[in-house]
Parts: structure tokens; sequence; C-alpha cells
């Protein structure tokens, strides 16, 4: 079905069409016009040299049959008791047939019946049967050579046609994703595909200002957020460095800290991802992920409040990464705080080894239908209630796409969500 959908195709499919049904219909015209005027004229020539001899033989029985090189005449009486003519011919009724004769002759009989004699006259039209069978022959292989002319047109006039149009799609696939696009439409002729090519390069240009501006707003706004948020964790710091702190003030303050902290990470996240770049080189320190689960499991415990829900975290074996820490608990801290948020009793589970961390919970789960979708921006699921505006899932995949890793989510058989993200060797 995809060569079809090809444009090309469709003008070669076009032309060979449209060359074999018109060769056909010439064809077949030709066949049926052979046919109807050997019909009409030597029919009627039989038909008239009948009647001819028949009313001659009733006004003068003494003319003889007519006798010609290709034509036999017989008269004879009902029943043929002298079986004279050939029994596929005798058995006719009056009128003009053609008939083949067991010996492999093809006749045209003119037949003649009254009540008291049978009249016959056989014209031998096998060698124009013969050339019947060879014109049709040669028309087939006209029809078969003027389909694969057809074909021969068609696909070079495609090949014609489509050549700017493959050349446009050559250079928008050779474009790069970086810097200012290239203008196209000055390699093209002013025609239709031109002006294509016009509509692209303007086209191009607005969608490349507008992800720079968007990108520089972006990069802008997670610059400038750094610096109030870094006067936020050093005023903490301070109040908290007092001996003689209130115990809530100073719940209150870790809390603040914990916020600022957590901010300047997303921030932080934030800023490699809208720059595409990873923050990282060869000789980048690889680290635990087994800390920073730690750290940011202690950072949202406070959202456990009073509810039944217990918080663990099993760590199998180690596992480092190489990647900005800010980056792991982000993307770790979103699929722990889902995990927290949406499981109002039980447990939640952080493994970490083998290359990956889970997080299972004993929450509703994600209808079956809904998984494909949550990884969508602005995308919540049904009967989901509590505050958010459904961005989290897509940060943290366009962090995975960044990095290389690989996310998952699957029902649970015993009930709630298993959230997989794999560092190593995910697909």
């Amino acid at each position: 079905m995809q060569f079809r959908r090809r444009l090309r195709s469709r003008i070669v499919l076009s032309f060979l069409i449209f060359g074999t049904l018109l060769s056909a219909l010439f064809a077949l015209s030709t066949l049926f016009l052979q046919n109807y005027l050997e019909d009409q004229l030597i029919g009627a020539t039989l038909q008239e040299e009948l009647d001819d001899y028949v009313n001659q033989l009733k006004s003068d029985p003494s003319v003889v049959e007519p006798f010609y090189s290709r034509i036999q005449g017989y008269v004879t009486r009902p029943g043929d008791p002298n079986q004279t003519v050939d029994a596929a011919v005798r058995g006719l009724a009056t009128g003009v047939h053609d008939v083949r004769l067991d010996s492999g002759m093809v006749i045209k009989a003119a037949v003649r019946k009254e009540d008291d004699l049978w009249a016959f006259l056989l014209y031998d039209i096998s060698d124009n049967h013969r050339l019947k069978q060879q014109l049709l022959w040669a028309l087939i292989g006209a029809v078969l050579l003027f389909s694969a002319l057809s074909f021969t047109l068609g696909a070079w006039s495609s090949l014609r046609v489509m050549k700017p149009v493959t050349d446009l799609a050559d250079r928008l696939q050779a474009a790069g994703d970086e810097g200012v696009p290239e203008r196209i439409a000055d390699d093209f002729a002013d025609d239709e595909v031109g002006e294509l090519a016009k509509a692209l390069d303007s086209y191009a240009h607005r969608l490349h200002h507008m992800v720079e501006r968007d990108r520089e707003f972006n990069a802008d706004v997670s610059h400038e957020l750094r610096s109030p948020l870094t006067v936020i964790t050093g005023a903490t710091e301070l109040l908290l460095a007092q001996p003689d702190l209130d115990e809530k003030i100073r719940t209150r303050l870790l809390r603040i800290a914990r916020a600022a902290r957590q901010s300047a990470d997303i921030t932080t996240a934030l800023l490699h991802m809208v720059r595409a770049e990873q923050g990282i080189d060869k000789d980048s320190t690889a680290h635990n992920v087994g800390d920073i689960v730690n750290d940011v499991v202690h950072l949202y415990e406070p959202l456990i409040g009073g509810k039944p829900l217990k918080l663990q975290v099993v760590e199998e074996d180690r596992v480092s990464v190489i990647a900005p820490e800010s980056v792991v608990a982000v993307t770790v801290g979103n699929l722990i705080g889902n995990a927290m948020r949406y499981t109002p009793e039980g447990e939640v589970t952080i493994t970490i080894g083998s290359g990956q961390v889970t997080i299972e919970d004993t929450g509703p789960g994600i209808p079956e239908e809904d998984i494909d979708h949550v990884f969508d921006r602005h995308y919540r699921g049904q009967n989901i209630s509590g505050k958010g505006a459904g961005l989290g899932l897509a940060i943290v995949k366009r962090l995975c796409e960044l990095y290389g890793w690989s996310i998952r989510f699957a029902n649970r058989e015993e009930g709630g969500l298993r959230a997989e993200l794999l560092f190593f060797g995910g697909d």
C-alpha cells in the first residue's frame, strides 16, 4: 500500500492503466467490427444466393446445384434419405449458422427448410477463422506493447516531474537541527515546487525564531531563579546555625531549605533540558544513585503527613550514574512523589540495583488505557484528584531522552503501580 501512496507511483500507474485500457479498447473494437462486417457480408451473401437458387429451382426443376470453389450447395428432401449433407449441418434450423465439422473445417451454413425441400449453402471460412486467430494474437501483442510503452513513458515522465520534489525532500532531510536554516528556494525554478520551497523557507525561519525566543526565555528564567534560591538557601542555613532556635521554627526552616534545594535541582535540570545538553564530559564523576534516592526520600517524607503510609528504600547493589546530581534527583523525585501522592495507605518501596531504580506502591494503579498517556503534557488520569499541572512525568521523559535512560510503568498483579527507571540496558 505504501507504493500506491507515492505520487510518482500514481503517475506511473495512471499512464499504465490509461495506455492499457486505450489499446485494449482499440483491440476489442477492431475485433468486434471485423466480426460484425464478416457476419453481415458473408451471411447476407449466402442467404441471398440460397434464396435466388431456390426460386430458380421452383420455376425450373432442371436447374443444377450451384458449384463454387469455396461454396457448396445441396438440395434434398426432408429427412435427407441419401445423407449427402453432414449431420452437423443437416439438423440446423432455417437461417445462417457457424459450424465446425468433425474434419476441423469451419463453415458458415445458410439453411432453408420448406415442406417439400431442404436447401443448404455452405461457405468454407477456415482461412477466415485462422486469420481471425492471428489477428487476435497480433492485437494482444499490440496491447502488451502499448502497455509496456505506457509504463516506460509513465516512469520517465514521473521521474522528470518528481525530481524537483525529490530534491526538495532531500534538502529538507539534510538540513541541520541547529543554527539558522539555510534558504533552499534559491536552488529551485520559479514554479510550483519553487513556491513550495519559498513557503518552507518562510515557515522554517519563523519556527527557528520562535524556538530560539522560547529557548532563551526559558534559559533566562531558569538562570535568574537560581539567584533567589541561593539567597533563600543561605538565609535558612544562617538561621539554622543559631543554637537557641525554637524546634518548631527549626522544622519549618528545614522544610524551606528542602524546598529550596528541590527548586534548585529542578531549575538546574530544566536548564540542561532547555539547552539540550547533558552537562557531563568524559571526566565527570559518577554519582551514587542510592545516596541521591535517600536524600530525595528524606525531602519527601513530609508529604506523608498523617497517612498510614510506609516509605522504605532497599539498596540491593550500588548503582552509579554519570549525570548531574540535580537531574537524577528530579527524575527519581517525580516518580517517588507521584507514588506517595496517589497512595492513600500501605507502602512505597524504592529498590536500587541492577542498573535501575524501581518504585512500587500499593495505590490504585493506572487504568491500562491510560498508561500510554502518562507522559503527555497536562494529562491527568481519570478519578485523579489533588493539585498538579500534569508536567512532572513529561519533564521526566524529556530528561530520560536527553540522557539515554528508559522508563516504563506497569500495574502490579497484587495491586498498585510499578515504575522502573533504567539507567543501563533500557529499551
